[in-house]
């Protein structure tokens, strides 16, 4: 029996107080719908039908570069009403797995559990049991501990309510029943709606048999309504990350205190300091060692490099043995060859440097291409804007660039020149020849500093 996947992304999320749809707000760099998604074609389904409301052009927009189908709820009636606006792109024939978008912690092997619970004829539902209840629909079950019905909070009985065995919203069946179930929900309950919860009721009364699957841990069935579930959300993820991180060998000076909004790979023998974030695909090689507050996205770190801290590194390709920081920021395009060292207040920015090349000290490097063993001296700017295009500077091997210099391209400095300090290069330089571009310096003897005059 092929699988289609149904989840509910409808909710106004009134209690986020944001403009953004509640299925939109960011866990780990990517959308709670994203996380939900991206588990659900890990069971390979033959579709997934996503059910939005309020905010659907811009949860589509978002949502853009997955292949899924989309119903629309165009009045909140409940979960069950909106699960039938799905039930046109569902072929009969299929089992149903229900998801909810705010659910973004779900693992698939829980989700494999519930499919297999349902099997070909059995409903199945989800449930956890938690400390603290509130808000949630309770299990109730029968003197044989079979489940019987789910109550929701608000039509609950004080016994009820003191059940702590709660629905997570997720629900697996055949699709011919679940039609059939939803065509008889009614909205005579507390909020005037149709619950989906309501079938399980529907079902025990004509003899389907109801499998509950207990959720191994409260974490990861957590719904996410307001921006303080928000934050505990994204702890949990980045801790359960953390974990998974050491287990592959990673040391963590703090493993409450990093970020990945991403994928990050590591090689053996990885050391990362507190408060590193890590955006995109980012791969560390072998004895990388990251130090504190630094942030890296979309960028391969080769073996042995150490990142000291508080830089900000984005797009780069950096290779083996490297030195960077503190306080360097390499933008998009910097391709950086073994053993090169950027040091603190460095700038570069669409660059390639060569092999044991150094560019120390509050320089700015743009649009350039660096030769190997080149040394850069403090103060140094590459000037690769006109105001309308962008230059390249070319420094050949083992150039000695002076502190204080700017190179104004497009311009080209020789294999092994040296720029004395303070110059202004415009034009190509020599090889293996020192330039020096400086105006006369002059003493104008007597010449007084002007000082405001004094008033009464």
């Amino acid at each position: 029996m092929e699988l289609t996947v149904v989840i509910l992304a409808a909710g106004q999320g009134k209690r986020m107080k944001s403009a953004l749809p509640k299925v939109l707000q960011p866990l780990a760099g990517k959308p709670l719908l994203g996380h939900v998604v991206g588990v659900a074609k890990q069971l390979e389904p033959a579709g997934i039908v996503v059910v939005h409301g309020d905010g659907g052009a811009q949860v589509r927009a978002a949502m853009a570069d997955y292949t899924l189908n989309w119903a629309q709820q165009a009045e909140q009636l409940g979960t069950g009403h909106a699960v039938k606006q799905a039930l046109p792109q569902i072929d009969p024939k299929h089992r149903v797995l229900i998801l909810c978008g705010d659910v973004p912690l779900i693992q698939p092997k829980t989700l494999e559990a519930l499919i297999a619970a349902a099997g070909d004829s059995s409903l199945a539902v989800l449930t956890a049991q938690v400390a603290d209840p509130t808000g949630y629909g309770r299990i109730i079950r029968d003197a044989h501990d079979r489940v019987r019905a789910i109550v929701e909070e608000k039509d609950a009985s004080p016994e009820q309510r003191a059940v702590t065995e709660i629905n997570t919203g997720l629900i697996a069946c055949p699709a011919h029943s679940l039609g059939i179930w939803l065509e008889q929900l009614k909205a005579n309950n507390a909020q005037g709606e149709y619950y989906l919860t309501d079938i399980i009721g529907l079902a025990v009364d004509e003899g389907t048999n109801v499998e509950a699957v207990l959720a191994e841990s409260e974490v990861e069935v957590m719904g996410i309504n307001d921006k303080l579930q928000l934050a505990e959300a994204e702890r949990a993820f980045q801790l359960a990350n953390a974990r998974s991180l050491m287990k592959q060998g990673v040391t963590l000076a703090d493993p409450d205190r990093i970020d990945v909004r991403g994928e990050l790979i590591c090689g053996k023998d990885v050391y990362i300091d507190v408060n590193a974030i890590f955006e995109g695909r980012v791969e560390l090689g072998d004895n990388v060692r990251i130090e504190s507050n630094t942030v890296i996205r979309d960028s391969v770190i080769g073996a042995g490099t150490r990142i000291h801290p508080n830089c900000v590194i984005e797009e780069a390709m950096i290779a083996a043995n490297c030195q960077i920081g503190p306080y360097a920021r390499l933008r998009p395009g910097v391709e950086l060859s073994e053993e090169v060292k950027l040091g603190n207040f460095v700038e570069l920015k669409k660059s390639i440097v060569g092999s044991g090349s150094k560019v120390n000290h509050l320089s700015y490097i743009g649009d350039t291409t660096i030769g190997t063993d080149v040394n850069v001296g403090a103060g140094t700017i590459t000037c690769n804007y006109d105001g309308a295009n962008k230059h390249r500077t070319i420094i050949g091997d083992g150039a000695f660039i002076g502190s204080g210099v700017q190179l104004v391209a497009p311009v080209e400095v020789g294999a092994e020149a040296t720029i004395g300090a303070g110059s202004t290069i415009s034009k190509s330089t020599p090889a293996g020849e020192l330039t020096v571009e400086r105006s006369k310096q002059t003493v104008v003897r007597g010449w007084k500093r002007p000082t405001k005059e004094k008033k009464d």
